[in-house]
């Protein structure tokens, strides 16, 4: 479900966005799952047709969703890619600790401070 909270300093769109990306990742909306159209989904939530064309256009360049023309908008696989390379960047790093002798807990300060570092350099 989609909320739009009209007092919000966000911008209706980037509303919309992060709670579609959001669902996208937790697998609320699953891999394949077509969206509403721009214009229902707009009518949907009392939002302009642009608005929500706009949230489309920026989950479809970050690979979220992807549109095939009259046949609509749907839930992309790129999510499930990029679960994978995460998955093997994290095999590829527990090989380079288990070789340099790296215990398990200095392992982990070591992501944790560079997911820090980061989430502190992303806008």
């Amino acid at each position: 479900m989609i909320v739009i909270d009209s007092a919000s300093p966000v911008p209706p769109f980037e509303q919309l966005r992060a709670q579609l990306a959001r669902q996208i990742q937790d697998h609320t909306l699953a891999v394949g799952t077509r969206l509403p159209t721009i214009r229902r989904l707009a009518a949907d939530l009392g939002l302009a047709v642009n608005t929500v064309g706009r949230a489309y256009r920026e989950l479809e360049e970050a690979g979220l969703i992807e549109t095939r023309g009259p046949a609509g908008s749907f839930v992309s696989a790129a999510g499930e890619k990029a679960r994978e390379r995460a998955r093997r960047a994290a095999a590829d790093y527990a090989a380079v600790i288990a070789s340099a002798g790296i215990d398990t807990d200095e392992a982990i300060r070591i992501v944790q401070a560079a997911l820090t570092v980061t989430s502190k350099s992303l806008p």
